[in-house]
């Protein structure tokens, strides 16, 4: 076929198609003009449509949930241990017909180590307390019931459910819980501002919210040295360990977007909680955020 042939063609083709956009072109405008309208927020440092966190940061979770546990020991060196045993410690659960949601309770690191401090505790004159591991991944929660099952922790009397949900939308009657903790979940949350009414919804009259979370290093000499570190090492130890770097480059960038602690302080008032305060534990590698529903 001739330059001139193909030339010809190629023009034939390129009216057709846009013949063929043109008569739909109003369809596709309202589409478009629908997405283009829709709020954006971070993805770790994209920027991406609301709609999609939630599905970005589900698939990272379904990724890593087999080695979850086993990259927080390696990232943080056995450091978050001490951290969640201290995060319970000022919990102090008096153990008394206590229900416990546990939000974005996965794998059960909080849950299991508050059946394991019941079962420290009299029996014989104490009621039996509840806990309700929740969150919107089920694959984390796979992992969590089966490590509950291994574990085989005698609960005398104490009860433990599994329930998959929204953080933003509970499928929980208002008033419900004594207790509300949520621990390295609040951040991966796109309106964390939902979540925390919820989180006061749920929650009885005197009841408490505690979250643990990462944080923000406020002296520049350990943050050089930290941001360092979640750069350079950890998202190459999750490709070594885990066959998985973009999650976790996802997760120290995720980091860097939550809100300073004062600023999540005031999100927490601005829910209606009292006597809200913080506690900064590793220099501010992480906080401890408390307040009550009064």
């Amino acid at each position: 076929m001739s330059l001139l042939r193909r030339i010809a063609l190629y023009g034939q083709m390129s009216r057709l198609q846009v013949a063929h956009y043109s008569g739909n072109v109003e369809h596709l405008n309202t589409k478009d003009n629908s997405k283009l309208n829709e709020t954006e927020t971070h993805f770790g440092f994209q920027t991406v449509k609301e709609s999609d966190k939630w599905k970005k940061v589900h698939k990272v979770f379904e990724e890593v949930a087999a080695s979850y546990d086993l990259m927080n020991d390696a990232m943080s060196m056995g450091v978050h241990r001490i951290w969640k045993d201290i995060f319970m410690e000022r919990l102090s659960p008096v153990g008394n017909g206590i229900r416990l949601l546990d939000m974005a309770g996965g794998t059960g690191d909080i849950s299991f180590r508050y059946m394991k401090y019941l079962q420290k505790l009299p029996s014989s004159d104490r009621k039996p307390s509840h806990v309700t591991v929740c969150d919107i991944n089920q694959n984390m929660l796979d992992v969590g019931q089966q490590r509950w099952e291994k574990l085989n922790l005698p609960t005398t009397g104490d009860t433990i459910e599994w329930i998959c949900a929204d953080a933003e939308k509970l499928p929980f009657d208002d008033s419900s819980f004594s207790v509300y903790t949520i621990a390295f979940g609040i951040r991966n949350c796109t309106h964390i501002d939902k979540v925390l009414a919820e989180a006061y919804r749920v929650l009885k009259p005197g009841g408490r919210f505690m979250c643990l979370e990462f944080s923000h290093v406020n002296n520049e000499y350990l943050k050089w040295a930290y941001d360092q570190y979640s750069f350079q090492v950890i998202p190459p130890m999750g490709q070594i360990l885990a066959n998985q770097w973009q999650p976790y480059q996802y997760l120290v960038e995720s980091i860097r977007k939550f809100p300073l602690q004062n600023e999540f302080k005031v999100m927490i008032e601005n829910a209606g909680f009292k006597s809200v305060q913080f506690e900064n534990l590793t220099f501010g590698v992480v906080a401890i955020h408390s307040g009550f529903k009064l």
